[in-house]
């Protein structure tokens, strides 16, 4: 089945960047939001029309599993979230799989035997080197793979460790093709532009050697005693957090009136701290806040049911820091004490996707007053200037180049990590909010509608296994890994059935089951295969 697609003008250009590349490695870098899983997507169905194989898709979490399996779906590319090495061979009914780094660090052999000619997707591959053994791992599993499609929403350095697959210059990482948040705010409706409102305070607290102190975010401190500070404006006993989550809260209801499903982002320390946040939202200003947490086995699932939700806040610890589509954010506020530059753009990247239809829709992220925090928000307000501005003089240039550089001599010096057993907090009071008066000065158009940028697919590849009356779903909108999931909790039902009524274990019940279905592994089975399964142990259960 041949289909179109319409494709933004870097999408168009990237592929055709990645058609005349000889190499087996191509690094793209693209701002958040601004369509990285099509480009790749698309990619990947051109490649597979013009040499088939497996497509094997690795992602950072369990989450974006799920996301890029909807996606690819969208494409007409089945792709297995649930598998895994000890699954079996890949489905025949399934073009490839989605996984996570951690599951191939875990077994790197079982992907070797089976990326043979593989078009592999790396999201976000800069994760490959937050452990050293998932970088060699990833080498050993696909290095033999025919091509590897590297994503990353944000350039990023090799530090002390290279990243596999990536063309170093001294230690950045050199993208074959790169657009970043400037190019696609000029570009106009593939990203929101985005404002940092941020609040001063005063703090005080007890350090774990029993010495008090007390600061605002403008006062100079060493590394130990910002961090310190920072914990203390966040935390939930002063009066900081709350200040700004009003502030944040009001801002939202704002939007809301015009937007009124928009929602709203707590980044938070931790679980605990999550959980407070909410807490809070909900008694002093009487609305709705979902948690996701690492801990909630149901996270996933509560991302997911938020994304569609009216529910106003979403608080999350780093379940939502990257990948994660809820292009409903509108709000956000940064009460975390990671303050990585990479981690901001992350969580900045939840804001700033584009809905149509929705007209003029800035996104707000609200930021403690922190020097680290401030440098990371003026690198991008500088981007967002530049390219709102139809028309700027050099002392416009001046002047952000000289904001830049100040906040940059007011970075604090690396130190120890402070001892939180010890640590404790006198009060924390919000001091001197800054918000930004620089909103869009125009709306922006629609894309350019140059019937280049609309693109003919070539078909997907033919897939055996589901050739030959395959089982389609009666459920509107489920995809083909969504219709297998339920026919296999289907068959773990009917398993568990069987065995009360037979007294055989439910290991005995499923290996006569495969055996009367004709399959090794459930695991391995395509719908059709499912479903023949489920109408012999039909059977069975009838006759007991």
């Amino acid at each position: 089945m041949a289909r179109t697609i319409r494709l933004r003008p870097w999408q168009r250009a990237a592929l055709e960047q990645l058609a005349v590349s000889d190499r087996p490695d191509f690094l793209a870098v693209a701002t958040p939001g601004a369509g990285k899983t099509t480009f790749a997507l698309t990619a990947a169905r051109q490649a597979l029309a013009k040499r088939p194989g497996a497509l094997i898709v690795v992602v950072p979490t369990a989450h974006l599993k799920f996301q890029w399996a909807r996606a690819a779906a969208g494409l007409d590319l089945h792709l297995d979230a649930r598998w895994s090495p000890s699954s079996g061979s890949f489905p025949r009914d399934m073009h490839g799989v989605v996984t996570t780094y951690q599951q191939v660090a875990s077994a790197p052999q079982a992907f070797a035997a089976r990326a043979q000619g593989a078009f592999v997707i790396l999201d976000e591959l800069h994760h490959a080197g937050d452990d050293r053994a998932w970088g060699e791992a990833l080498i050993a599993a696909f290095g033999n793979a025919r091509q590897r499609l590297a994503l990353s929403g944000t350039p990023f350095r090799s530090d002390t460790r290279s990243i596999p697959f990536v063309d170093y210059h001294f230690d950045e990482a050199r993208p074959d093709f790169e657009y970043g948040y400037g190019a696609a705010l000029a570009d106009r409706r593939v990203v929101r532009s985005i404002y940092f409102p941020r609040t001063n305070g005063h703090m005080e607290w007890s350090a774990a050697d029993g010495s008090i102190h007390a600061a605002g975010f403008d006062d100079p401190l060493a590394i130990t005693r910002a961090n310190q500070r920072l914990r203390a404006a966040l935390s939930l006993e002063g009066e900081w957090l709350p200040e700004v989550l009003g502030a944040a809260h009001a801002r939202l209801q704002a939007v809301r009136a015009q937007h009124p499903d928009a929602g709203g982002l707590v980044v938070a320390m931790d679980q605990e701290h999550a959980r407070g946040i909410a807490e809070l939202i909900r008694t002093r200003f009487g609305s709705r806040a979902v948690v996701a947490t690492s801990d909630d086995p149901d996270a996933s699932a509560k991302i997911l049911a938020y994304t569609t939700s009216d529910t106003p806040w979403l608080v999350a610890v780093r379940m939502v820091s990257e990948g994660v589509d809820i292009p409903r954010l509108r709000v956000g506020v940064f009460a975390t004490t990671t303050t990585t530059e990479l981690f901001f753009r992350q969580v900045v990247g939840r804001l700033v996707r584009w809905q149509q239809g929705i007209g003029r829709q800035s996104a707000h992220l609200f930021i403690p007053d922190d020097a680290r925090l401030r440098v990371a928000a003026v690198e991008i307000a500088t981007d967002r200037r530049h390219s709102l501005r139809r028309e700027r003089t050099s002392d416009d240039d001046s002047a952000l180049v000289a904001e830049v550089e100040a906040a940059f001599d007011e970075v604090v010096e690396d130190g120890d990590v402070e001892q939180l057993s010890l640590f404790s907090v006198i009060s924390a009071v919000a001091t001197d909010a800054v918000i930004p008066d620089d909103e869009p000065m125009d709306e922006p158009e629609d894309i350019d509608h140059d019937p280049a940028l609309v693109l003919e697919l070539p078909a997907p590849p033919v897939l055996p296994g589901a050739t030959g009356g395959v089982a389609g779903s009666d459920v509107v909108g489920e995809t083909r890994m969504e219709h297998k999931q339920r026919l296999r909790s289907a068959n773990s039902e009917l398993a568990r059935d069987l065995a009360r009524r037979t007294g055989m274990t439910h290991a005995q019940v499923n290996a006569e089951l495969n055996r009367l279905a004709g399959l090794r592994r459930v695991g391995e089975a395509t719908a059709v295969q499912l479903e023949q399964r489920l109408r012999v142990g039909e059977r069975w259960l009838a006759k007991r």
